[in-house]
């Protein structure tokens, strides 16, 4: 199965993480190297606002980019999670400042966003860049519920 806007928007949080888990890092770089890129980041993206969890988040406010490279022609594409008075909202190409900015390939950050990758280790092996306010970085794996496959 491949990472498409049609198979995806069909697909429940842990098929998703499924299918992810399912495809090998090549699969997933030609997939989001190519013409549905945006609209399979969209789809992805769509899905942070249903997984957060405002209970832990509490009071806090932040801006958070995220750097996607990996595009067609080596593109870059930028998404904002904004977390504000207990809510959550995407922003593509972002104008504010973040107060925390990840730059990262498309596997990592798939496997980022489903559970399915060591974050940790991803920044420790420089797949994962991060400036601004670190702790942010740790918060945000309590912030979103990560379905389970």
């Amino acid at each position: 199965m491949a990472l498409d806007p049609q198979t995806i928007s069909g697909l429940s949080g842990p098929e998703f993480v499924a299918l992810v888990k399912g495809m090998s890092d090549t699969q997933i770089k030609d997939d989001l190297g190519g013409a549905d890129r945006g609209a399979v980041l969209d789809k992805v993206f769509a899905r942070f606002p249903e997984q957060f969890r405002a209970d832990k988040a509490g009071d806090r406010s932040a801006r958070i980019d995220f750097r996607l490279t990996g595009g067609p022609g080596d593109s870059v594409d930028t998404y904002a999670v904004v977390v504000e008075n207990g809510t959550c909202s995407v922003e593509k190409d972002p104008t504010a400042a973040p107060d925390l900015s990840l730059q990262l390939g498309p596997v990592e950050f798939l496997k980022l966003v489903t559970g399915t990758g060591n974050p940790a280790m991803m920044f420790m092996m420089g797949k994962i860049k991060a400036k601004g306010d670190l702790g942010l970085a740790t918060a945000l794996a309590t912030w979103f519920e990560t379905p389970k496959a």
